[in-house]
This record gives C-alpha cells, structure tokens and sequence, in this order.
C-alpha cells in the first residue's frame, strides 16, 4: 500500500496528471474536428512535463513546506523524468510545420517567463498584481486549441475562436479552486482572484464563467447535441468542484479531482463517438 501511494503521488506531483490532461485537451480539440492523429498531443504531454517541472523546481522554496520537502527527496527521479521529457519533446518537435510554431511561439514565451525574470518588468509574469489566472487561461487555450488546429492545417475560423475562448473560459474555471487552496501560500502582491474578492465573491465568478462557456456553445455552426451535453455536464462537474473547494483542502483535491477534468471529457467524447 506504501509503494502504491508513492507511486500514485509520483504520478501527480511530478506533473504527468496535469500532462495527461493536456493531451486531452488537445485530443478533445482534434477529435471536434475530425482529426485523429496523436503526435501533436504527445508533443504537448511531454512539454507539459518538462515545463511544469521546470516552474516546480525553480520556486522550490516558494511552494507549500509539505509539497517542497517531496520536490526535495524527489529530485533525481524528477530529473529524469524532466529529461526524458525534453528529449522526446524535441524529437517530436521536429516533424512539426514552422507555421505552428508560430502560433505557438507567444503562449511558450509566457509558460517560459511565468517564474523568470521578464525583460521588461525584470519579475516573473505570475508576479505582475492580477495577471496570473489569465496567464494561465490563454497559455493553455493556445496550446491546446490554437497549436494542434495550425499544426493540422485547419482554418483558424469563428468556430475555432469560440473553441479557444471556452478553453481559456474553462482553465480559468478549474484554475480557481488551486488559488483557493493556495491562499496562505500566494504572496499577497499577486492579487490572485480569491484575495481580491474573497472565497464566495470567487465561486459566484467561477459559476458565471461555467455559464458563459455553456452559451458559447450555441455560437457554434453547426450546433451537435451530443457535445452540447458534453459541455454542460463538464461544466456542471467543474462548478461542483469549485463550491466544494476550500483553504483547507486535501492536498489530492485539487491536484487529482480537479485537475481529472480534462481526462473526464475526453472520455466522454470517447464514449459518445462510439455509442
């Protein structure tokens, strides 16, 4: 039983879940289009990893004592695991059009400046008062969205525009019960939504952005039953985990429960393709 949690907690602290769930994201975004292929969504797996873990290592003493101290007796597998990342990424990253790249390049520039000092400010962007969930949000959309539809040579259209501005509506949305957990770790400089209008005043946001994110679906042409329930039960689900969360909360709450709510989408797409 002891192996099993290492295990189970290698698996989300080094950053493989919240990778997984990109791959997700990125497969819900081709699979709207029709496109089955993988390596995109491999390619932003790994880089997820690599990426994460670089952010985790770097604030090593600026992260809760709990999670720092595991980072800490983790180190050498991180490592490893963080090279085998970069290692496959780059080779994946090969094959890709320099167009997509492109696309990419804005949303990599912000992932990449989210702890380093940025030129202009000479602080980390998630230090920039207000500006963190959002950094969050669009890098994600555009990762997930943007990227693979260029890389597959689709047209960036009103559709795939309403697609972005749900995933950044969405990351926003599961983003928040991690400020909400982060409360007395956050320096209070950030202004990160809980600190700026409080616990209930930030689930009252969060459910209008589910809302929001249900609406836009409308928007869309041609409009599919099947992944209008979709939506709304993701949406449902992502909201309940927002009421639910708190200061206080198992530290598997967000980073598990939470952060499954890509792979839950994906499945059910899966499931509804195949029925």
């Amino acid at each position: 039983m002891q192996f099993l949690k290492k295990v189970f907690e290698l698996y989300i602290f080094s950053n493989i879940h919240v990778a997984v769930g990109t791959f997700c994201l990125v497969k819900i975004t081709l699979l709207s289009y029709g496109i089955s292929e993988n390596k995109t969504a491999f390619f932003v797996l790994f880089s997820t990893i690599s990426a994460y873990n670089f952010i985790r290592l770097y604030r090593i003493t600026d992260i809760a004592y709990w999670f720092s101290d595991w980072l800490k007796s983790n180190k050498v597998v991180l490592y490893i695991i963080t090279s085998i990342s970069i290692l496959t990424s780059l080779f994946l990253a090969l094959s890709f059009q320099l167009k997509a790249f492109l696309w990419l390049l804005p949303f990599g520039i912000f992932t990449f400046f989210y702890v380093l000092p940025f030129p202009f400010k000479n602080i980390p962007l998630r230090n920039i008062a207000g500006i963190k969930l959002f950094l969050i949000a669009i890098s994600f959309a555009g990762i997930t969205v943007l990227f693979p539809l260029v890389q597959n040579d689709m047209t960036i259209n009103l559709n795939a525009w309403i697609h972005f501005i749900q995933r950044f509506l969405f990351v926003m949305l599961i983003t928040i019960p991690f400020d909400i957990r982060d409360l007395h770790v956050d320096n209070k400089s950030l202004n990160t939504l809980p600190q700026m209008v409080g616990l209930k005043k930030t689930k009252i946001i969060g459910v209008l952005l589910g809302v929001l994110i249900v609406m836009l679906e409308y928007l869309k042409q041609p409009i599919e039953v099947n992944q209008m329930i979709i939506i709304f039960l993701i949406v449902i689900f992502s909201i309940l985990f927002l009421i639910n969360s708190k200061e206080k909360q198992s530290k598997y709450y967000s980073a598990f429960w939470v952060e499954s709510m890509p792979i839950f989408w994906f499945l059910l797409i899966i499931l509804g393709i195949n029925m």
